[in-house]
């Protein structure tokens, strides 16, 4: 909770007790903290002036109206700088055609079931839409998923081109893409979850809401009720902006099976769930071959066959949690670093010393018994 909202909450409860009103000028704050601003506001700005007409009433009483007053703008302050600047890191991005959006999941590297199961949802998704558009009877689906698998296999990427696309289809009025996870859902205290997750809401209607490894939202099992609070708020949200909200849950494939046991009416609110596989060895080799082309950088041949050297040893001792193209982004970047070492102790390097990664740059990754490998073979 911000000092605003906590300084709006007690200076609300103080008053309460200096006129004894039961709790109806806290509770008016708590219905402003919660969204419901404009009525809530205006009733509590006539209490407000009402308690300084009051004559029965005492100074101290009036003094700490006006000091709730100064709070309630501060509040507000508060409350619309922050609206301004989340709006503003959110970049606006040019709006691509269907076919766009299309070519761009088709040249993600691998992902072939994950982009066949994308595809049937549009296309059933379009087509009821159309059935609609013309008075047929049409099944209207939640637009809701669940992403399940390891790290670095694309969720993301995959659930902002969804989220734009279910625009481009006319199924959200609006198509931005709000990205969380369990900090921006959970509150510190008891009932100020619940706030938090309808301000999140708020803010993701009209497009997509992205839920990274939402397990953790119950990751203290039954005992965490501020997890509880989160879900039962969730829930509700589910149904009743499913006209114009996705939400798009992602994480590692057990710990979500737990997490949609967690709560009765949870899985039934999510009709897709789509399982991305762990990149193979020439997927991860095509990743990284792309990043560099991007760029301006290239791997001589040697170098090539050290990196499926790399990948082969990386994939056959694969560990629990498997980064997969996080791993790519790791390497990729300390690749270029060794790179940019190794220039810039030559003289006079030429372009093609500049965009070129060799054999000797994986030499030097940390922890890697590659010294003794023959690229020849």
């Amino acid at each position: 909770m911000d000092k605003y909202t906590k300084d709006l909450l007690d200076c609300s409860s103080k008053l309460d007790a200096m006129i004894e009103e039961c709790g109806q000028i806290t509770n008016l704050a708590r219905s402003i903290i919660s969204g419901d601003n404009t009525d809530s506001t205006i009733q509590l700005l006539e209490k407000l002036l009402a308690i300084a007409n009051d004559r029965s009433l005492t100074i101290e009483a009036k003094k700490m109206a006006a000091i709730l007053k100064d709070s309630l703008v501060r509040y507000y302050g508060h409350f619309y700088l922050m609206e301004i600047c989340n709006n503003k890191s959110e970049p606006v991005e040019k709006e691509k055609t269907l076919k766009e959006l299309l070519d761009e999941l088709n040249s993600l590297v691998g992902l072939d079931s994950v982009k066949d199961k994308v595809k049937d949802l549009i296309a059933y998704q379009k087509v009821q839409k159309m059935r609609r558009d013309n008075n047929l009877h049409s099944v209207k689906n939640t637009l809701h998923l669940a992403f399940l698998g390891n790290p670095g296999t694309g969720k993301t990427t995959v659930a902002r081109i969804v989220g734009r696309i279910y625009k481009q289809l006319g199924l959200l009025s609006k198509g931005h893409f709000v990205e969380v996870s369990r900090t921006d859902l959970i509150a510190g205290y008891q009932g100020q979850t619940a706030l938090k997750v309808k301000k999140v809401i708020e803010k993701a209607k009209g497009g997509t809401l992205f839920i990274d490894e939402a397990y953790s939202l119950t990751e203290n099992d039954h005992s965490d009720s501020y997890g509880r609070e989160c879900l039962t708020e969730l829930t509700k949200a589910l149904e009743d902006y499913r006209d114009d909200l996705a939400v798009i849950v992602a994480g590692y494939t057990e710990p979500m099976q737990k997490f949609f046991e967690s709560n009765p009416g949870l899985r039934s609110r999510f009709s897709t769930f789509i399982e991305f596989e762990d990149y193979s060895v020439r997927e991860l080799e095509e990743i990284l071959v792309d990043m560099c082309a991007k760029n301006d950088y290239e791997l001589s041949e040697s170098a090539k066959k050290l990196l499926h050297i790399y990948l082969e040893n990386k994939v056959n001792s694969k560990e629990e949690n498997f980064a997969n193209g996080r791993m790519i982004r790791n390497l990729y970047e300390e690749l270029v670093m060794n790179h940019a070492r190794r220039v810039f102790n030559m003289e006079t390097p030429n372009i093609v010393d500049l965009k070129t990664i060799l054999d000797v740059d994986f030499n030097q990754l940390p922890n890697q018994n590659l010294k003794n490998a023959d690229p020849a073979s």
